[in-house]
C-alpha cells in the first residue's frame, strides 16, 4: 500500500500570494482547518513544501 499524506490548514490564506493560494487550492484545501488525504508523490511533497509555513504535514 503506498503511503499517503494528511495535510491541514492552519493558517488562513488571506493576504498570501497568488501562487500559495494556487497551490493550496490544488491540494483542495479551501478553508481553515481542513484536512485531506494525498498520495504521497514528490508532486505532492514539493507543493506542501511551497506552503509549510500554513500547513501542517503528517504521514499516515
Amino acid at each position: 500500500m503506498a503511503s499517503r499524506l494528511k495535510i491541514t490548514l492552519v493558517r488562513s490564506m488571506v493576504g498570501r500570494p497568488e501562487k500559495h493560494r494556487k497551490v493550496l487550492q490544488g491540494m483542495g484545501l479551501t478553508r481553515m482547518n481542513k484536512t485531506v488525504e494525498l498520495q504521497d508523490t514528490p508532486a505532492i511533497r514539493g507543493m506542501a513544501n511551497k506552503v509549510s509555513h500554513l500547513v501542517r504535514v503528517e504521514e499516515t
